[in-house]
């Protein structure tokens, strides 16, 4: 089909009613089979109560009985909708599914409400949009029919397959196939499908990418329209082409997005620190083809020592920066105080010229060199006469981190392994992405620098946006729950880590991480911390933003500043743009007295229209249409490829193991086993408590451990532990690992007792 049902209720206005010829059209439906489409899906929307039709077309109806939420199901069959508005999960009865699957987008209607001790019940009332359309699968026979059986054991069912896909059958599963759906269930009728081709399952580094690439159908994507590019006039423009800009290279992979470039000048009282921006959003217009197709990438995905990425060809050669050429820009000059808070500041559109790049190499180097020495490493001979600079640069990024630390934000020391096939993934960007905390960095490290810079760049066109009252998308990440923090708490004192608790006996996220870093067990424990953080989230109005240390009206942050890299930036980029280029100066041209709308100065000096009612239109259809929803699951979407990337490369870096022991630490422990991190790659596997064969394991919620009950050895977070892998599953990401129990101690000694030792639950 066409459209999906969330892309026909987004094209609704709920104000006024639209006519069936103008919803086709938004639809793009021109064939009779479409429009008859079109017709069953309204038919059912109207008896649902979401939808209304009368003579003057048709019209969306308000429906609080209804939630949309994204599905999610574990492999032991037990479903939960994900609402979309934050609140509480909401569990679906496997009757109640009514054939959604894993990952579809739903609307669920809540049929009882939760309580203490209980989620709500609710039941799907519609399937908004399929997330699953191919998939991967191993094809088996089921008494006489033809199937696959999908990898993903979050996806309960199986497809029927036509007789002539048996050649696929692989007892060995040397390959896997990928298979189409061609009808998903219906009443009593099973999905149908058809193998579209077969994947070997251990080719290399590039069929491993393909098969992760099948997985997330994104080994197809869709062609970008043709476009003409708009010619920039350098006469409109602030001429920057002197200043001694420099491009702080933090990715190297193939198809990498171009990020900001950085000058800082020295004043008298504190800094002035330029950023500079690719000018993406003037080469293209709001809401032309090639935005809208921008729109639904969404975003740059790293894969490796490749990108996807979310410019077309033609728009990133346009728009990227080169040490030695003018380039256009977006900048904002920003007044820093010598303590690194930011007075004031001003944006512009400008040309640049940087005058060089500068890698980690470099940066070693220089933090390598004596602090006076005469010599210049052979790093450095290229860039000598930007030391200072980038000297004063490294100051001044460590100035503004302490200054975040101090005010809650956090830095983990949680840093993905060093394994070569992970490329840039194993280097964070100039943002969280979607997570509540940022990876701790060495200080001189490019993308440390360009951290700190771009936060204060998108704080302050945020809080320029908000007050301006224009269409800005903010990042917001909420707190997290008190709750949850005391559990990693008490997880942390039932380990006997020293904790400062507040009066109410609660502690922050921030004093857990501190407290935390100087123990033993500290990894261990920041991934118990992490885990209970918030993750970023886009919103058209601005909150909280933990992870930067922001509240208050600190807390407007409107990214911009990696246009390449997020939909997110293109869109601010687009309104900075249209604020520059056609906001109202003054009341009417009769009035000599002018504001600057580009500096901070402007804000509350005007009562007056800034922009054409006509020129916001573009941006408020989109919001109404569901553009902060469909950006937020599409970054969900960047981080659970980036997860399954990073576990199909350790399973395949564990491999070559099975068989060996190896040391590892005990990354967490639940009622049936406890899992292992094994150096270097981290890779984390699980010991399964029917392995324990010397005693019968209790599992101690509370405490976080298992504790044997007749020789009361215990296995508990950060333990180290000697482990033998037995098996890898690198498509499943599934290690299985036995722990070596320590020298001397005898495995046989209860033979006459004959009892399987398994986990219970001793508390509640």
């Amino acid at each position: 089909m066409k459209f999906t049902v969330a892309d026909l209720l987004d094209q609704l206005p709920s104000e006024e009613a639209l006519s069936l010829t103008k919803l086709e059209k938004a639809l793009g439906l021109s064939q009779k089979a479409e429009k008859n489409q079109l017709r069953i899906g309204l038919d059912g929307l109207i008896k649902l109560g979401l939808i209304e039709e009368g003579e003057a077309g048709i019209k969306r109806l308000e429906a609080p009985d209804f939630v949309t939420a994204r599905l999610r199901c574990s492999s032991k069959g037990f479903c939960f909708a994900l609402r979309e508005d934050g609140g509480e999960d909401i569990y679906i009865r496997d009757h109640q599914l009514n054939h959604a699957w894993n990952g579809d987008r739903v609307l669920v209607k809540v049929t009882r409400e939760g309580g203490r001790r209980r989620s709500p019940e609710g039941g799907v009332q519609c399937i908004l949009e399929r997330r699953t359309v191919s998939l991967l699968a191993q094809v088996g026979q089921q008494e006489n029919r033809l199937v696959a059986t999908p990898l993903d054991d979050h996806l309960l069912t199986s497809i029927e397959l036509p007789e002539a896909d048996a050649k696929h059958l692989d007892p060995e599963l040397k390959s896997v196939v990928e298979v189409h759906l061609d009808r998903y269930p219906v009443g009593q009728f099973s999905p149908l499908g058809h193998v579209s081709r077969s994947l070997p399952v251990n080719g290399g580094e590039a069929a491993d990418l393909d098969l992760l690439l099948t997985k997330h159908h994104l080994h197809g994507r869709p062609t970008a329209p043709r476009a003409t590019l708009k010619t920039l006039a350098a006469s409109e423009r602030t001429d920057l082409t002197a200043q001694p800009t420099l491009l702080l290279e933090a990715w190297s992979g193939k198809e990498c997005p171009s990020l900001a470039a950085i000058h800082l000048e020295a004043r008298d009282a504190g800094w002035t620190l330029w950023v500079h921006s690719p000018a993406v959003a003037e080469r293209l217009g709001m809401g032309s083809p090639l935005d809208l197709f921008l729109r639904d990438q969404g975003e740059a995905l790293c894969v490796g020592r490749q990108w996807l990425p979310l410019l077309t060809s033609a728009l990133a050669k346009a728009s990227a920066f080169k040490a030695g050429e003018k380039q256009e820009a977006l900048s904002v000059a920003l007044e820093l105080s010598p303590e690194g808070e930011l007075e004031h500041y001003r944006f512009c559109r400008s040309l640049v010229k940087p005058v060089a790049q500068v890698d980690l190499a470099a940066l070693d180097a220089m933090a390598e060199r004596k602090a006076k020495s005469r010599t210049v490493p052979a790093a450095l001979k290229a860039i000598k006469d930007q030391l200072p600079q980038l000297e004063n640069l490294v100051a001044l990024a460590a100035l503004l981190r302490n200054r975040r630390i101090a005010q809650g934000s956090l830095d983990l020391d949680l840093a993905l392994p060093a394994i070569e096939s992970l490329g840039d993934l194993a280097i964070p960007g100039p943002d969280s992405q979607q997570r509540g905390w940022f990876v701790q960095l060495p200080e001189h490290h490019p993308a440390a620098l360009l951290r700190e810079y771009v936060l204060v760049a998108e704080r302050a066109l945020g809080q320029h946006l908000l007050g301006l009252e224009l269409p800005a998308l903010f990042a917001t990440n909420a707190a997290a729950d008190p709750a949850d923090l005391n559990d990693v708490a008490k997880a942390a004192l039932a380990l006997e880590i020293a904790l400062e608790l507040s009066e109410e006996g609660n502690a922050s996220a921030s004093e857990l991480a501190q407290a935390f870093r100087q123990t033993d067990r500290s990894r261990g424990l920041q991934q118990q911390l992490q885990a209970a953080l918030k993750p970023v989230e886009i919103g058209d109005t601005p909150g909280p933003h933990a992870l930067a240390g922001l509240t208050g009206e600190e807390a407007a942050l409107a990214p911009w500043c990696s246009p390449a890299l997020h939909y997110l930036d293109l869109w601010n980029q687009h309104v900075l743009v249209l604020l520059l280029t056609e906001g109202k100066d003054r009341p009417s041209v009769r009035h000599k007295t002018s504001v600057d709308l580009a500096a901070d100065g402007c804000l509350g000096a005007i009562d007056w229209p800034l922009l054409a009612p006509s020129a916001l239109v573009p941006f408020k259809d989109a919001l109404q249409q569901g553009l902060v929803q469909r950006l937020n699951t599409r970054r969900r979407f960047m981080a659970e490829l980036h997860r399954d990337l990073l576990a199909m490369v350790q399973a395949r870096q564990a491999e070559p193991l099975v068989g060996q022991v190896l040391p590892g630490v005990i990354s967490g422990v639940q009622s049936y086993g406890f899992f292992v991190e094994v150096p270097p790659s981290q890779v984390e596997g699980l010991v399964h408590v029917s392995s324990l064969k010397d005693d019968w394991y209790e599992y101690r919620s509370r405490q976080n451990r298992l504790v044997g009950r007749k020789n009361r050895r215990t296995f508990m977070l950060g333990d180290a532990v000697e482990v033998e892998i037995q098996k890898v599953d690198a498509l499943r990401h599934q290690i299985d690992l036995a722990v070596l129990l320590p020298e001397g101690e005898d495995e046989d000694q209860d033979q006459d007792q004959e009892f399987t030792p398994i986990a219970v639950l001793s508390e509640a």
